[in-house]
């Protein structure tokens, strides 16, 4: 490999220039081994973050970083498909998912991470059940997909070790909304799970990261030109992140909530956008002939939920963590509930103990926020609105001061239901 300046490659797209396959490889190679300070790459993801990247560029950095570690070799009986979804609030999609895709006939290895700010992590949600693991070992990974046909559980220490470096880098150099360093973060990873097929949901609103469609339609349409560019079949759905998905925000009411879903119920949010994503998904694994909301209906996908649960050591059956405390936040007027923020919702559940500030920072099984209306419901004065969980009472404060302008009650008439699913994107 040839041998570059650290400092020359940063000049070079501090001032506009494309990076060469060559540096690009060099870079995130040296970085990685720790031959690049971390001053020097930090300079370079603000000057991407300034700068960006065009797709020849964003399709070698993500195939550096998979790279610098190794890559799964899944050699199931069944066709691998793989999800992730960009983050939101009440986010639990993964839960019902995996296990609904599995008893359709395709094998999910679902490689997941924790909550960071106001965006819940899948692995903390799983966490709340007794006795579950999230950490595994590659043959415990290929083995459970063989066995049950879905997995989720943390990434393996060897799967783009880059990427691990470079996201808390840009976590503390405010260069995390870049687009071209988002999606090789996210694809590097999926990539090196080495699934044939991944279904993207890229979540736009208040709750989401991309705030705005064109923002949300321009990181879809990277990560799907990524994922060709590697030989992955890749699709992305673009969905609103304005209000929560579903009724539960946090870990463990969020579980009980993928488990109404699972078995036949549920709120209708949750389980429309959980047969959307299972349609992609089993279209790209060749099965498009099997009906997820069929298979949903009849049970199938609860019984592989509680056989995933108990391959990674949870007892399905066991009851979930309670609450210490519950605090009521009561609707204002008689009316209709016209707006419920994401944002706002996810920020409390947070500040309630359901998230994280750090990552090294604990988090609160029993902790989070159960919305008791959406948009378009009537509500009457004093109504419970709203029901704050915490294990420490005197995080309620804040909670409650980041749901200040969270919710609106009108007496005019119930605002027309904004679709889920806005857009599709693919190659």
């Amino acid at each position: 490999m040839s041998e570059f300046a650290a400092v020359d490659v940063i000049r070079a797209k501090r001032d506009g220039g494309r990076l060469s396959d060559e540096q690009i490889d060099w870079t995130i190679d040296a970085y990685t081994r720790g031959d690049i300070a971390e001053e020097q790459m930090a300079a370079l993801a603000m000057a991407i973050f300034l700068r960006g990247m065009d797709s020849g560029e964003i399709a070698r950095w993500t195939g550096a970083m998979i790279s610098s570690g190794e890559r799964l070799d899944l050699k199931v009986s069944r066709p691998t498909i793989d999800k992730h979804s960009t983050g939101g609030v009440g986010d639990k999609i993964t839960l019902p998912l995996a296990p609904l895709v599995a008893a359709c006939g395709a094998a999910v290895p679902q490689l997941s991470g924790r909550g960071l700010g106001h965006t819940g992590g899948t692995l903390d949600k799983l966490e709340s059940i007794p006795g579950w693991r999230a950490a595994l070992s590659t043959s415990e990974i290929i083995r459970q997909l063989d066995e049950v046909g879905a997995v989720v559980c943390a990434a393996t220490s060897g799967l783009a070790p880059a990427d691990k470096k470079l996201y808390a880098l840009r976590d503390v150099t405010s260069t995390v909304e870049s687009i071209p360093l988002i999606a090789s973060s996210i694809m590097s990873k999926k990539i090196a799970e080495g699934s044939a097929g991944l279904v993207l949901d890229v979540k736009t609103g208040s709750g989401a990261f991309m705030k705005t469609l064109p923002q949300a339609r321009e990181l879809a349409r990277t990560l799907v030109e990524i994922g060709t560019a590697h030989g992955v079949a890749t699709t992305a759905l673009i969905t609103d992140m304005n209000v929560p998905l579903g009724y539960a925000v946090g870990n463990a009411i969020e579980v009980a909530e993928s488990v109404e879903v699972l078995r036949g119920g549920g709120p209708a949010d949750v389980v429309e956008l959980t047969v959307a994503l299972a349609r992609e998904m089993l279209a790209l694994a060749g099965l498009s002939d099997v009906d997820p909301a069929a298979v949903l209906a009849s049970g199938k996908a609860y019984e592989t939920w509680c056989r995933m649960i108990a391959a990674q050591g949870g007892d399905p059956e066991a009851a979930l963590p309670r609450p210490k405390h519950v605090h009521v936040v009561p609707a204002p007027a008689d009316g209709v509930l016209t707006s419920l923020d994401a944002y706002s919702v996810g920020v409390a559940a947070w500040r309630l103990g359901a998230g994280r500030a750090r990552k090294e920072d604990p988090v609160q099984a029993a902790a989070g926020v159960l919305c008791l209306a959406k948009p378009g419901d009537k509500v009457s004065a004093g109504q419970p609105l709203l029901e704050l969980h915490t294990d420490t009472p005197d995080a309620v404060a804040s909670a409650l001061a980041a749901l200040t302008d969270a919710y609106a009650v009108s007496s005019s008439e119930a605002p027309d239901s904004a679709p889920l699913v806005l857009e599709t994107v693919r190659p």
